[in-house]
C-alpha cells in the first residue's frame, strides 16, 4: 500500500447542500466577510475546494481558554457555513505533557460550546506509523537526515536572524547511514538527545524555520494513546501540516506566529506527495486584557496554588468560565464581535464582561439576596405575608414565593445614619420601600456596646402594598430577605484575577494578581433559591449576576458564585 492510499476523507465531489450553503453564504454576507470567509468563499466558488474542511487541533497538555474559544468559533463556524466539516485533532506528539483528563476536558469543553466535530475525535498519534513511513520516505528522496550534534550545538549553529546557520557536519551522511540511524532512533538505542532527524532544506534560509527544522526527537515516555510503542516522536511542524493532508483538511486556520512556519507546511506536505494538499491561513489571536492564556503559566498558578484548579472561576479556562457562570452563547457572541483580522492587539475585557451580560438579561431570573444583613424588626407588621412575584419582569419564567415576617435583613450598605449626599435609602426617620412589599420607616437604631449598629426598628406603612403612600413620594427601593424564611448561604465574590491591565508587565506576572479577585461571605437568600440547579443563573436584585456553584451548591448549603457586578463600562459601537 502506498502512503498515498492512506490520505482519509480527500474531497471528490459536490453536493446540494454544499451549493445551497455557498449560495446562502453569497447571498447573505455580501460586503461583509471577513478575510478568512472571503478567501474560503472564493476557492469554492471557483471550483478549488468541492466541500469545506476544517479542524481544530489543540494538544492535550492543558485545559481550553479564551483564546481557544475563538479558534473553536472560527473552525467549526466556517465548517457550518459553508456546508462542509470540522474535524476534532488531538495533536498529541509530546507524551511528557499530555493526559487523558485534558482529552476528555477538551471534548467537554467544545461541546459545552455548542459545537459537534465530524465523526469520532482523531489524534495525530493515530497516523505515527504513516509519520515514521514518510519520514523514511524523505530520507531516501535526500531531503533528511539523523544529526549526531548535542542540542546545545544544534542551537547553535542554527545561526540568528542575522546570522546564517552553520550545516551539521551530518548533513551529507549516505541514505544508508541516515536509515540505519533512524532505525536506531525508533528501536530505542539511542537515548534521548542523542539523534534527531532533521528535514534538509537550507542553513542559509533569511527564515529560520527554514533551517533544517527538526522533524523527530527521541523521548523515552508512554504515551496516552499508544503507551510505550514508540521511542521517536515527530515534531509538532511536521505531524500538523501531514495530519492535515491525511484527513483532508481544505483550510488549515491558525495564529499569527505561524506566518514563519507555512513554508516549512507547504514544503513538506509538497516532498510527501500527499493526494490532498491543505492550506494554511493566518489570522490574530485572541489577546484580553487582565488575563493570561500562556498555558505554561496557567499551569504555574494552578500548581502553587494560587488558585484552586484549573477550573477555578477566576481562570480563564473554559471550565473556570463555565463556572464562574459565563454563558456559552456569551462566549460565542464575544468571538463574532471581536471578528477576524490580520493584525494582533489587546481587546478590552470590558468587552467580554458586556457579552456575558447581554446573554444573561434575558435568561437569568431575578431573586433577593442579603450578602451583608443588618437585622430589622418590623414593629407593626399585621401579619406574616406570601407575596407572589414573577422571577423576570420580561420573560415568562413563571412565580417563585418571597414570605415575609416581622424580622427580616437588609443589606448593611441600606443604611446610614449620616447618609452622604444624595443617599436614596434607609436613614433615622426616614422612608424607604421594600422591594415587591411595603413602605417602611426607620423609628429607633439599635447599638451594642461598642456602638455599632446591630438592628433598626421600622414601621410599616400599611396602606403601600402594591401602591404607593399618599401624599408623600418614597425614591428609595431595597431588598430584603425574611430572617425566619431565608436561607443561609455562601456567596463567593469573584473578581479579576489580575489587577494589572497588561499582567506580563514587570518582572513576575505573578506580582499583578489581584488580591481581592476571591471575597468569601456568609449571606441569606429568599427560600427559592435553595431549590436552584447547579449552574442556574439569577440576577440578585440591585447585586449582579451569581450563578449557583457546578459543583458546591446543595439545597442544604447553597454556593453562589457572583458571575459579575451589574455596571457595564463597555460602550458598544452602534449599528
Amino acid at each position: 500500500m502506498s502512503s498515498n492510499d492512506l490520505v482519509q476523507n480527500v474531497p471528490n465531489s459536490s453536493s446540494a447542500k454544499q451549493n445551497v450553503a455557498v449560495d446562502q453564504q453569497v447571498q447573505q454576507q455580501q460586503a461583509g466577510l471577513d478575510f478568512i470567509r472571503q478567501i474560503v468563499t472564493d476557492d469554492v466558488k471557483a471550483g478549488r475546494t468541492d466541500c469545506v474542511v476544517t479542524r481544530f487541533p489543540p494538544e492535550p497538555n492543558g485545559y481550553l481558554h479564551i483564546g481557544h474559544v475563538k479558534a473553536i468559533c472560527l473552525n467549526f463556524s466556517i465548517a457550518e457555513e459553508f456546508g462542509g466539516k470540522c474535524n476534532l485533532r488531538f495533536d498529541d506528539t509530546n507524551p511528557d505533557a499530555e493526559e487523558q483528563e485534558f482529552v476528555d476536558g477538551i471534548q467537554s469543553d467544545i461541546e459545552w460550546l455548542g459545537f459537534h466535530w465530524d465523526g469520532q475525535p482523531r489524534y495525530a498519534s493515530s497516523y505515527f506509523e504513516q509519520l515514521y513511513q514518510w519520514a523514511v520516505q524523505l530520507i531516501k528522496q535526500g531531503d533528511a537526515y539523523v544529526d549526531l550534534q548535542t542540542p546545545e550545538e544544534i542551537k547553535l549553529n542554527r545561526g540568528s536572524f542575522v546570522e546564517v546557520g552553520k550545516n551539521s557536519p551530518y548533513r551529507d551522511a549516505t541514505v544508508e547511514e541516515n536509515l540505519s540511524r533512524f532505525e536506531q532512533m525508533k528501536s530505542g538505542e539511542m537515548g534521548e538527545g542523542k539523534a534527531v532527524l532533521r528535514a534538509k532544506i537550507d542553513m542559509a534560509s533569511p527564515n529560520v524555520h527554514m533551517r533544517d527544522p527538526i522533524l523527530y526527537r527521541v523521548l523515552d515516555n508512554e504515551h496516552h494513546q499508544t503507551g510505550a510503542h514508540w521511542k521517536i516522536y515527530p515534531m509538532y511542524d511536521y505531524a500538523h501540516p501531514l495530519s492535515d493532508a491525511i484527513e483532508g483538511v481544505t483550510h488549515s486556520l491558525c495564529t499569527l506566529e505561524f506566518v514563519d512556519h507555512r513554508p516549512f507546511y507547504d514544503w513538506i506536505v509538497e516532498k510527501v506527495h500527499s493526494q490532498a494538499v491543505p492550506r494554511q491561513y493566518e489570522s490574530s489571536r485572541l489577546n484580553v486584557s487582565y488575563t493570561i492564556t500562556s498555558k505554561r503559566k496557567l499551569r504555574r498558578l494552578v500548581e502553587v496554588n494560587f488558585v484552586h484548579g484549573w477550573d477555578d472561576p477566576r481562570m480563564p479556562t473554559v471550565v473556570g468560565m463555565r463556572r464562574r457562570g459565563f454563558t456559552a452563547d456569551g462566549l460565542r457572541d464575544f468571538c463574532k464581535r471581536v471578528g477576524v483580522s490580520k493584525t494582533d492587539g489587546i481587546v478590552d475585557v470590558a468587552m467580554l464582561e458586556f457579552c456575558i451580560r447581554q446573554s444573561l438579561e434575558n435568561t437569568a431570573s431575578r431573586a433577593m439576596a442579603v450578602l451583608n444583613p443588618l437585622k430589622v424588626t418590623l414593629t407593626n407588621l399585621p401579619e406574616a405575608l406570601t407575596l407572589t412575584q414573577k422571577r423576570h419582569p420580561n420573560v415568562d419564567m413563571g412565580e417563585r414565593e418571597i414570605p415575609l415576617t416581622d424580622v427580616i435583613y437588609i443589606d448593611r450598605k441600606d443604611f446610614e445614619e449620616v447618609p452622604p449626599k444624595g443617599f436614596k435609602r434607609l436613614i433615622p426617620d426616614g422612608e424607604v420601600r421594600l422591594r415587591h412589599a411595603y413602605v417602611i420607616k426607620c423609628d429607633e437604631v439599635v447599638k451594642d456596646e461598642n456602638g455599632e449598629v446591630i438592628e433598626l426598628k421600622c414601621s410599616v406603612d400599611v396602606d403601600t402594598l402594591g401602591k404607593n403612600p399618599e401624599g408623600r413620594k418614597v425614591k428609595g427601593v431595597i431588598h430584603w430577605v425574611s430572617a425566619e424564611k431565608g436561607v443561609p448561604a455562601e456567596v463567593r465574590i469573584y473578581d479579576r484575577l489580575f489587577s494589572a491591565e497588561d499582567p506580563e508587565e514587570g518582572e513576575d506576572f505573578l506580582d499583578n494578581l489581584n488580591p481581592d479577585s476571591l471575597q468569601i461571605v456568609q449571606a441569606v437568600v429568599e427560600p427559592s433559591l435553595a431549590q436552584a440547579s447547579s449552574e442556574d443563573r439569577f440576577q440578585f436584585e440591585r447585586e449582579g449576576y451569581f450563578v449557583a456553584d457546578r459543583y458546591d451548591h446543595t439545597a442544604k448549603k447553597p454556593v453562589f458564585n457572583r458571575i459579575l457586578d451589574l455596571r457595564d463600562s463597555f460602550k458598544p459601537e452602534k449599528a
